[in-house]
């Protein structure tokens, strides 16, 4: 089972980069007391503290190369600045995206490194990383009211990974705790960007009929489809945006959709 990005390694560094810059903004400019309505247990300053200490934390792996986790107690600063202080929270945001960046990029993409995954590299980190941030993101912006989208090449990577990491035996385990009302005959779900280049082959049939969720890159009637632009679909499959939205269209049968919803969230 493949967990392969269609970006380069030095490209997922760089928008890593990218991501926690417009991440930052959004801190240094937000009610860090506000709570976050994705993450209801949060507030924007433990939002910020989640993805700084991640980004520390995967640093740590990649530069000590890894091979079993690491305790975040056990990474320097993991915790970041206490309270809601903007600068101090900027600071370390940036102080850390750059030493995990530093590491993934002196490691490279085929340097073996502890997961969570099938996939022992950094270069399963260095996208990870991306997609983590830039959900996040997502997160922030919709706690301070602000725009969010992102590139449409890192947007369908993004989407394609969510689907992957749903196939893993790992992942399917821990989701199957919840039953597996998602699986049966008949269901599969149809994802279509409106809004992405022929180039970016931007539509996923997702097969729930077996034991496990499968997906493939196609144009193909489902019982369900998912239609909207790039980026708000990526956000539907994250329970970031209502499947009710009027951003996206739901034709077929909505229980289907879901369904996957409920079945495939970390939350």
């Amino acid at each position: 089972m493949t967990l392969q990005g269609s970006l380069t390694h030095e490209e997922y560094c760089a928008q890593l980069l990218d991501e926690t810059a417009e991440f930052r903004k959004i801190v240094r400019s937000a009610d860090l007391s506000a709570t976050v309505p994705t993450c209801p247990d949060w507030t924007l300053a433990d939002l910020a503290r989640h993805v700084g200490g991640a980004h520390r934390w995967v640093g740590t792996l990649v530069a000590t190369r890894a091979f079993e986790n690491v305790d975040r107690a056990d990474v320097p600063e993991a915790a970041g600045p206490e309270g809601e202080d903007a600068a101090a929270l900027d600071a370390w945001l940036a102080a850390g995206v750059e030493q995990t960046v530093a590491a993934l990029r002196e490691a490279g993409p085929d340097t073996k490194v502890w997961s969570w995954t099938t996939a022992h590299d950094a270069g399963f980190w260095a996208r990870r990383m991306v997609h983590e941030t830039a959900i996040h993101r997502a997160d922030a912006a919709l706690t301070a009211g602000v725009p969010f989208d992102l590139p449409a090449p890192v947007a369908a990577d993004c989407l394609e990974e969510w689907l992957q990491i749903g196939e893993l035996p790992m992942v399917v385990a821990r989701f199957a705790e919840r039953g597996r009302t998602a699986f049966g005959p008949g269901r599969t779900l149809h994802i279509h960007a409106t809004d992405a280049p022929p180039e970016l082959n931007a539509e996923w049939l997702l097969d729930l009929t077996g034991e496990a969720p499968t997906h493939r890159r196609t144009h193909e009637k489902a019982a369900v489809a998912l239609r909207g632009g790039l980026t708000d679909a990526l956000l539907v499959l994250y329970r970031r945006l209502p499947a009710d939205s009027d951003r996206v269209e739901v034709l077929g049968e909505r229980e289907v959709l879901d369904q996957w919803l409920e079945w495939a969230s970390f939350g």
